[in-house]
């Protein structure tokens, strides 16, 4: 059959277009006027036509995306329980977060690991137990989220030191199958903007292909925090496929499966009008989803200030259950291509990031600048703008420095430490610090609150 149902329309091209919109536009400048330049430095058009696609073809997950459910290991038992219920209500992953050792038989008693996608992300170096719990489990359902480059970033010091824990890794990298994850999630709840997040997520996992060998790309997978930017944070995560797939090639390295796992940005939630919180995470749990994550795991509305409720883990798992079975989600990974704008963004973003990726690797790699400073510097200037448009309100937050709802108290509900904290040790490095864009607002709210 030909097209004669659209040979009857010619087509427009896009200087036509920008024509039209220039007359309609009665005098005014059309690029001060209309278009516009993110914190990234992206700059985003009025319209986008055909001419804008780049074709660049993405190796996005072939399945479904995971709805995943966090649980902090306080008991086993308990943690446990709360990952049996979760699995019977419709998740099929679970992160497990620990500071410490556990009794891992206790913790996976009942579970099915064939099954259930496993996460383990463990804020301490034991490599000899990570393969303890590896021989429990199913290795290619199980993924160790162990980060020194991304301890050492976050806390300024290595777990022990850096020959331990690169000894450490080696180990693990030779035992287990998905032992290295790389802490992307930093860098967005550290206030990096997304050109940055891309660049310095790839120049991380670029250090442990320079500490270990190329073979280790198989072992790596990755850990994002999505922002509010609907239609950015989905180019993000498709952009970063496109920098990794370039980096692999440049190794002589056949593109892997690239793993991502994905959560909510705790940067842009707030105590005040708390739910407020629940449309931030719909919408960044749709990025997460669109974006081509393998694993979500959303954000508790009250997760800020008190810890975990039956109430707010139930609500989070179900706005994920309501994007895959009611939205028409089961398989959205796909549903971004074509979008002429998105595959722009998605373009400008691997781009611009790509250029800061060299920059860093001819300064002498990702962990020598993170010594000097560099990073971290180049962090807080990215962070700084933002709270500033956070202060004059050209970036809102619903509820707090927007439309706040003078009844709303808290100072009574908060029930753990909401600020980030100096910490008064020694470090090798500057740390990055996550920080909430309205600790500062909500820190005056409450000195207000406890004088009523």
């Amino acid at each position: 059959m030909s097209n004669f149902l659209f040979d009857e329309f010619e087509g427009t091209t896009p200087n036509a277009w920008k024509q039209k919109i220039q007359v309609d536009l009665k005098g005014a400048d059309y690029n001060k006027t209309l278009l516009w330049k993110t914190n990234d430095g992206i700059t985003v058009k009025p319209f986008y036509t055909k001419e804008d696609r780049k074709n660049n073809e993405i190796k996005l997950p072939k399945k479904a995306f995971n709805i995943c459910q966090t649980i902090v290991i306080t008991e086993e038992a308990t943690a446990n329980a709360f990952a049996k219920k979760s699995l019977k209500t419709g998740v099929s992953a679970i992160q497990f977060i620990a500071h410490k050792k556990f009794d891992y038989k206790i913790l996976l008693s009942g579970i099915d690991v064939n099954k259930t996608i496993l996460y383990f992300k463990l804020l301490f170096l034991d490599a000899a137990f990570i393969q303890e719990i590896n021989q429990l489990t199913a290795p290619k359902n199980t993924f160790f989220q162990i980060d020194p480059v991304g301890n050492l970033a976050e806390s300024g010091n290595w777990f022990f030191n850096l020959k331990e824990d690169l000894n450490h890794l080696n180990t693990i990298f030779n035992s287990v199958e998905n032992g290295i994850s790389i802490s992307g999630d930093l860098y967005q709840n550290a206030g990096a903007n997304i050109v940055q997040q891309l660049a310095y997520t790839l120049a991380h996992a670029n250090e442990y292909l320079n500490i270990l060998n190329k073979k280790s790309a198989s072992s790596i997978h990755f850990e994002f925090a999505v922002g509010s930017n609907y239609f950015h944070e989905i180019a993000k995560l498709r952009a970063f496929r496109l920098l990794w797939k370039s980096l692999l090639n440049e190794y002589k390295i056949k593109e892997t499966n690239t793993h991502i796992f994905t959560k909510p940005s705790t940067r842009n939630k707030t105590i005040y009008d708390y739910n407020t919180n629940m449309l931030r995470t719909a919408t960044e749990c749709m990025s997460a989803v669109l974006g081509g994550s393998n694993s979500v795991s959303n954000l508790a509305y009250n997760t800020i200030f008190e810890d975990s409720t039956e109430f707010g883990e139930r609500i989070s798992k179900n706005q994920l259950l309501i994007l895959q079975e009611e939205s028409s989600f089961t398989n959205a990974q796909n549903l971004a291509d074509g979008s002429y704008y998105i595959e722009n963004l998605t373009h400008q973003f691997a781009e611009k990031a790509l250029v800061i990726f060299k920059q860093i690797e001819k300064g002498g790699g990702f962990l020598k600048q993170l010594k000097e400073g560099n990073i971290q510097r180049k962090i807080k200037d990215s962070a700084s703008s933002e709270q500033e448009q956070f202060r004059t309100k050209e970036l809102v937050l619903l509820g707090t420095n927007f439309q706040p709802n003078k009844n709303d108290l808290m100072f009574n509900n908060i029930k753990k430490e909401i600020f980030a904290k100096k910490r008064n040790i020694k470090t090798l490095i500057i740390p990055i610090n996550r920080k909430r864009l309205s600790e500062a607002f909500e820190k005056n709210q409450l000195k207000k609150e406890n004088k009523i």
